[in-house]
């Protein structure tokens, strides 16, 4: 979704993209896209499309809230965003490269829930022991050697995504078309979200503002509640036709297993750091980011 997204961005701006894909060869270039083969489970990539390159953006990873977490799903959602990055970095050191900078993906799995200390969570603090936290620490610290070897690197906590193309917005908009806009718990649980053409530009402006390095919360500076998120969906899409439903913890414990502790978490994350290195959201609030994705007639291939 998230790559889709920046594909064409960057195309819009004038960049050639080469997206490593597992199957090149079935791929067609298109104008301004090419492929190049890899495979992070053999850990090779094309040393070609590699040396061409000026930029690398990662952002590989099993999707997190696919499928329920077993044992095998978890080991999955870790190996495809460690053994990335682990590629990435050991075809720096093998392939001759004019790699200027690396961007790579990470998540705001990483702080865990809020602390009931009114403090927004901030890019210093430690990552939880839980399961994602513990996941994003070694996502970032695989990739994280590139900084070692004279690569400027910027990292991306990205929290929940809002776009019409797939993640969370589209379930959210599901039990709408029944009027009904199902709230998850209490609803009291913070979300710290983000508009994708808000990711998308903060992706671009991290490759052009060579004083940015290290790690960045990509979220919009208001969370809000996930009742006020359902609710304010609902209201574009229903008008007054529809009704609040709460979807009960234990409801959700049984659907989702383990991953139901991630939908009832609340956390709130600060968008401060990325603000003062001069990036300005299109979509600061709630209201303006939904206005827009409802109205979208042609969200972008």
């Amino acid at each position: 979704m998230i790559g889709k997204a920046l594909t064409q961005a960057l195309i819009e701006r004038g960049f050639h993209v080469i997206i490593l894909t597992r199957n090149a060869s079935k791929q067609k270039p298109k104008t301004n896209i090419s492929f190049g083969e890899w495979d992070i489970q053999k850990q090779t990539l094309d040393k070609n499309a590699f040396a061409k390159a000026d930029y690398i953006i990662l952002l590989a990873g099993a999707s997190v809230a696919e499928k329920r977490w077993n044992d095998k799903r978890k080991q999955e959602i870790v190996s495809s965003r460690v053994d990335s990055g682990k590629l990435i970095v050991e075809s720096l050191k093998a392939i001759p490269n004019k790699i200027k900078t690396v961007i790579s993906a990470s998540g705001i799995g990483w702080y865990g829930p809020d602390q009931n200390d009114g403090k927004e969570f901030k890019e210093s603090d430690p990552s939880s022991n839980d399961f994602l936290g513990k996941t994003c620490k070694q996502w970032e610290s695989a990739i994280e050697p590139a900084s070692f070897l004279g690569k400027r690197l910027v990292k991306f906590r990205i929290g929940i995504v809002l776009s019409n193309e797939g993640g969370a917005y589209p379930e959210f908009k599901k039990p709408m078309k029944f009027g009904l806009a199902t709230i998850l718990g209490n609803g009291q649980q913070i979300v710290s979200w983000i508009h994708i053409d808000d990711l998308v530009r903060a992706i671009l402006f991290a490759m052009e503002n060579e004083r940015m390095e290290g790690v960045y919360n990509a979220v919009a500076p208001h969370p809000i509640q996930n009742k006020e998120l359902v609710l304010e969906i609902a209201k574009k899409e229903r008008g007054k036709s529809y009704i609040p439903v709460h979807v009960p913890t234990f409801a959700l414990k049984i659907r989702l297993g383990e991953m139901s502790v991630e939908v009832l978490k609340s956390a709130t994350v600060s968008a401060d750091k990325i603000q003062q290195a001069g990036f300005i959201f299109q979509y600061p609030d709630l209201a303006s980011a939904i206005l827009q994705l409802s109205h979208q007639k042609n969200p972008p291939v």
